[in-house]
């Protein structure tokens, strides 16, 4: 007979791993946030600004819950950040087009 103690029983209650948290749950609109991120970056700028404004709202309603582990916290911030540089690329493009228009029309 070994000298080892019994296996601990099975944790009981919502999880079944010592790595999750009991209130974990995702935000509705961070896959719609990223999406719309990555989308302003690569196809169209337009959706910037969007995301951008999305990303800041669900941010402030998970950091109004606190007692809540949001799973995709991370998704929201990228999609936020993609929406950010979107919209600065997007207001860089419109100036420079329109110091252009400016010379153009200056020397003409």
């Amino acid at each position: 007979m070994s000298s080892y103690p019994p296996p601990p029983p099975p944790p009981q209650g919502p999880t079944t791993g010592s790595w999750q948290q009991p209130n974990q749950i995702e935000h509705p609109d961070g896959t719609t946030i990223l999406v719309l991120g990555i989308l302003s970056l690569v196809v169209c700028g337009i959706l910037g600004p969007f995301a951008w404004n999305m990303g800041n709202k669900a941010l402030r309603e998970m950091d109004a819950n606190p007692g809540v582990v949001y799973r995709n916290r991370g998704n929201v911030t990228a999609g936020r950040i993609c929406g950010m540089v979107a919209s600065i690329l997007m207001i860089v493009g419109v100036a420079f087009f329109a110091l252009i228009v400016l010379f153009a029309a200056a020397s003409a």
